[in-house]
């Protein structure tokens, strides 16, 4: 009896200790507080880690894009959320990236579109782009991909960050700190709108949208084809009683180009199929579809298309 009882007992722990080896650590790599990121990479790690898919995922604060494409492509971790702009550098080995040279890099999904904010506030005498010469703005955080994006709007429109303006280069709480506190005069942030760095400025102060002249969004376009027209309607942010125009950039979900096909397809499959569950992070999480996370500017990885193609979707 106590031998069928033994036996028993050491199945149960082989058992046991066999599904523990089954489980598969993921780190996805965010951003900072303040964003969409943040929020939405930690409602993905519980989603996924809840799945029963064998995945246990937790979610890292990162600088955001930039560092999340190193990160994801030396293997520190498995995911990671990068603007389109800064995805397409990263995979041509480009701009930014040049000293890395081509990082071996895939989507997983595209997430939505997030427009370029450039934030004030009342007083600042900052009522169009131009007026940003001779004042203190923050470009953005030195990882990040808000960089990117902004410089290629004011290398468009002729403005040397360097030479131009007082050049900082802040976080999103940092900046959220300076323009309520009048340390800096404007913030050129990322996000989906509406943004909580946003919402928490305006609770302080008398928060302004500066517009992108249509003229500059059209040339920035035509020399970046992955990044689109964009209009923040008025509302979306209380004090904004105008449309603002603007240009969006494209979020994805990157992977290495060798993450498994098995994987890959249960994290995109779990993703596109729980998207209710991220509805309250942020409503851009209606854009979670087949239709519209199958559209990308480079390959997706396997698993992805084999997701896409059983849904309808020619991956081809």
């Amino acid at each position: 009896m106590k031998k069928c009882v033994l036996a028993l007992a050491l199945v149960g722990i082989m058992v046991f200790a066999s599904a523990g080896m089954a489980d598969t650590f993921i780190t996805i790599g965010s951003g900072g507080v303040g964003g969409t990121y943040y929020p939405l990479g930690g409602a993905m790690a519980e989603v996924l880690s809840n799945a029963g898919i064998g995945v246990r995922a937790t979610s890292r604060s990162t600088s955001a894009s930039r560092e999340n494409c190193r990160l994801v492509a030396s293997g520190r971790a498995h995911i990671g959320m990068s603007m389109a702009s800064t995805l397409y550098q990263a995979i041509t080995g480009t701009e930014a990236f040049e000293p890395d040279g081509k990082l071996p890099l895939q989507i997983l999904m595209s997430m939505y579109p997030a427009p370029q904010h450039l934030v004030t506030v009342k007083g600042s005498g900052i009522t169009k782009l131009e007026d940003i010469k001779g004042k203190r703005v923050s470009v953005g955080a030195p990882g990040g991909g808000d960089q990117i994006l902004t410089n290629l709007i004011l290398a468009a429109a002729g403005i040397d960050p360097d030479k131009d303006f007082s050049k900082q280069q802040l976080t999103q709480p940092e900046g959220v700190m300076a323009l309520k506190d009048g340390n800096v005069d404007a913030v050129f942030w990322n996000f989906a709108a509406p943004g909580s760095a946003v919402l928490e400025v305006a609770a302080q102060r008398d928060v302004v949208m500066v517009p992108l002249d249509e003229a500059l969004v059209n040339k920035v376009i035509e020399a970046n084809p992955f990044l689109i027209p964009y209009t923040i309607k008025a509302g979306v942010y209380e004090s904004i009683k105008e449309d603002v125009t603007t240009i969006a950039d494209g979020n994805y979900l990157v992977v290495r180009d060798d993450m498994d096909e098995t994987l890959s397809y249960n994290l995109v499959k779990t993703l596109i199929e729980n998207r209710d569950k991220f509805m309250n992070i942020t409503t851009q999480a209606e854009h979670f579809t087949p239709e519209e996370a199958s559209v990308g500017i480079t390959e997706f990885a396997p698993g992805a298309k084999k997701y896409f193609s059983e849904q309808g979707i020619d991956m081809k």
